[in-house]
């Protein structure tokens, strides 16, 4: 998997990504038993569109064409966002990880559908095995959890993101439509959070929590994926972003207080090879 020419700041762009969002699991889970997701997410946000427009500056201006892919991809963003954020507090970190990165997985699939290009053996092999990793890790009994299946919706929405960003993002591009995609992400929240009010947080921890997951796991984390995803092919993009999970497990593990089980390693091992898997197979098939 030699990187190409060029390739070699946008892949450490998308890993710093993932590690910025493996990293903030533990920490959403703690401070949304303290602040409604709906307004935590609100907050978030909104500075992390200020924080971006204030960036921009006069590079904030851009065709109407652009603010319209801003907002669709916003909204998409959003959705995503409440599903996964509600889901992480009824599962655990590291297991809200994992099924997050189905995404990977998703991705693919989805765009067969959509685009209506050929899936090839290896892909269904990989959600087959993505299903079982599902499976290990979530479900009790027959069931399934509340806070599970809130994540893979999640996970559905975010592979249609990673979607039409891939169509979408061009290399002049990326600044304007991350200001966008930000401020339509908080009005989507704050939707969700209008009926009863958006609570500010109430302590210098809290607010710590919320400023980092707006400025690092939030305007950055958008802005570096908006770039790189013009300048990388989406296979190779969706191998590092693969990455997010482990690093929220990682973490949870390190910081987060939560034991390293047998059932997390079966069932995180089978879905991160379902991840590559269907990424590397394909590109290993084409090296002559």
């Amino acid at each position: 998997m030699a990187v190409r020419r060029g390739e070699l700041g946008p892949l450490i762009a998308l890993l710093a990504m993932t590690a910025a969002w493996g990293s903030t699991f533990f920490m959403i889970k703690d401070v949304v038993t303290r602040i409604p997701v709906p307004d935590m997410l609100t907050i978030r946000f909104a500075i992390a569109a200020v924080a971006l427009a204030i960036v921009a500056g006069r590079r904030l201006k851009m065709p109407l064409r652009t603010l319209r892919q801003g907002l669709l991809l916003g909204v998409l963003y959003g959705i995503a966002q409440l599903l996964q954020t509600v889901g992480l507090a009824h599962t655990a970190a590291s297991v809200s990880g994992f099924l997050t990165g189905l995404y990977v997985v998703l991705t693919p699939l989805l765009s067969a559908l959509i685009l209506r290009t050929r899936i090839a053996p290896a892909v269904w092999a990989a959600a087959v095995l993505a299903t079982v990793g599902l499976g290990v890790l979530s479900l009790q009994g027959f069931a399934i959890g509340y806070g599970e299946l809130l994540t893979v919706a999640s996970a559905v929405v975010y592979a249609l993101h990673i979607i039409v960003l891939g169509r979408v993002s061009e290399p002049g591009t990326a600044l304007q439509l991350s200001v966008v995609q930000m401020a339509a992400i908080a009005v989507v929240c704050g939707i969700g959070a209008a009926p009863g009010g958006i609570q500010l947080p109430s302590s210098g921890v809290d607010w710590a929590i919320v400023v980092y997951l707006a400025l690092i796991a939030g305007a950055l984390t958008m802005l570096l994926q908006t770039w790189a995803q013009a300048r990388v092919e989406a296979s190779r993009a969706a191998v590092i972003m693969a990455m997010e999970p482990v690093w929220a497990a990682g973490f949870a593990v390190a910081l987060g207080g939560e034991s390293l089980t047998w059932r997390m390693l079966l069932g995180g091992g089978a879905i991160l090879a379902a991840m590559y898997l269907v990424e590397l197979a394909p590109r290993r098939r084409s090296v002559p």
